[in-house]
């Protein structure tokens, strides 16, 4: 168990290599943006600190009293009618902002702090979008993830002198972790507390490694020490069925088939009635590539769905589609509800945005990123460990 772990430690240290190095790149312009909006802030303190130090001489100081006396009248009496303080009448009529003068001019002179308000943001917030949506986040998650940043940055202040780039880097890990922890699953406290056989459905379009992480969750539970059975449900592509029995070969494990043609609702069953009779713990059953328009496919998978009520329904695509795979597992999640997401060729992605939007477009969690060939090569998704590599803070 020890040596398997170490495996997985050590490939998903190959894997997360250069991962979402776009991503990284791209957020170089809102931390500039965000850097140089504080700098200019700071600007302003530092001249308000040279006016505090400059005090009026008794002249001035007269000139300035003559100022805010009221007129006087005929007789050299001041006038009852006039303010005492026209400046302050003025300014009371004025329309007040969300933080008085008085306390952004303590903040800066003598705190030595800024307080950044909503219009400094206007540029920084855009650097950030634009660089969301070059790196292939969807457009309703790159506008939470710019709220997010923007109610955890406005009001708060900021010493100067502080790393403007970790005040940057700060608040979108704080957004990115509210994002995608929203709605996170535990797939090892899932399978524990699951009545057994637990019944895993895995779909998807063509060539997206379905059949392959199948056979990487399977080595992951049977390092769990679950047993563990596979279907060959996939009976509509030719070599389909060969496939899943080689990885049934290498990984020692019964693969319930039937004819190439078959009804792999049929076959499914079969599978879940050979598990109940040897008392196994979990079926992985593979079905046929499709897209979500092809309207036999995906009315055969609804009648699959029907016939075997899967515990769970795992949407299988690849990470490197970006918005595609984000608009497949929304459509897919239209016709038959899916319950999580595995995200293949990870280890590919420059930009990281289908790591981020699946979850939030489709309401259902990511499981599992697969970062590599080998069966070791799937890591349970965790918030923080995605975060870390999007943040350029962790390499394994």
């Amino acid at each position: 168990m020890k040596r398997a772990q170490s495996s997985i430690n050590i490939s998903t240290a190959r894997g997360a290599k250069g991962l979402f190095s776009r991503f990284k790149e791209k957020l170089s312009d809102f931390k500039e943006a965000l850097s140089s909006k504080i700098a200019e802030k700071v600007s302003l303190a530092e001249k308000m600190a040279v006016k505090k130090d400059e005090k009026p001489g008794d002249e001035e100081i007269g000139s300035q009293a003559k100022e805010v006396l009221p007129p006087a009248d005929g007789n050299g009496a001041s006038s009852a009618k006039a303010p005492l303080f026209p400046e302050k009448a003025v300014a009371d009529n004025k329309p007040k902002s969300r933080f008085s003068f008085l306390e952004k001019a303590k903040s800066l002179i003598f705190e030595q702090e800024v307080i950044l308000e909503e219009k400094d943001l206007e540029e920084p917030m855009w650097a950030l979008e634009m660089a969301l949506m070059e790196s292939d986040v969807a457009l309703p998650v790159a506008e939470e993830i710019v709220r997010e940043v923007k109610s955890n940055l406005v009001g708060m202040k900021r010493k100067i002198g502080a790393d403007t780039g970790a005040i940057a880097e700060q608040s979108l890990r704080n957004a990115l972790l509210t994002i995608l922890s929203r709605n996170y699953l535990d797939f090892d406290e899932y399978i524990k507390t699951k009545e057994k056989p637990v019944k895993i459905l895995f779909v998807g379009v063509n060539g997206t490694g379905k059949t392959t992480s199948i056979a990487k969750l399977a080595r992951y539970l049977m390092n769990q020490s679950y047993s563990v059975v596979l279907a060959a449900g996939d009976t509509f592509r030719a070599g389909a069925i060969e496939q899943l029995e080689v990885h049934g070969n290498n990984l020692g494990l019964k693969v319930v088939k039937h004819k190439t043609g078959g009804d792999p609702a049929a076959v499914i069953f079969d599978a879940v009635e050979y598990a109940k009779a040897h008392n196994k713990d979990i079926v992985l059953a593979d079905t046929a590539g499709r897209l979500h328009t092809n309207i036999n496919l995906m009315d055969q998978m609804r009648k699959i769905v029907r016939v075997t009520k899967p515990d769970l329904l795992i949407f299988v695509d690849e990470a490197i589609a970006g918005n595609d795979a984000v608009e497949r597992a929304r459509l897919f999640n239209e016709s038959v509800p899916i319950g999580g997401t595995i995200l293949t060729k990870t280890d590919a992605d420059a930009k990281g945005g289908s790591a981020i939007s699946i979850a939030y477009i489709t309401g259902k969690p990511v499981l599992f990123l697969g970062i590599g060939q080998t069966y070791p090569d799937l890591v349970k998704f965790e918030p923080q460990w995605l975060v870390d590599r999007l943040m350029g803070e962790a390499e394994a």
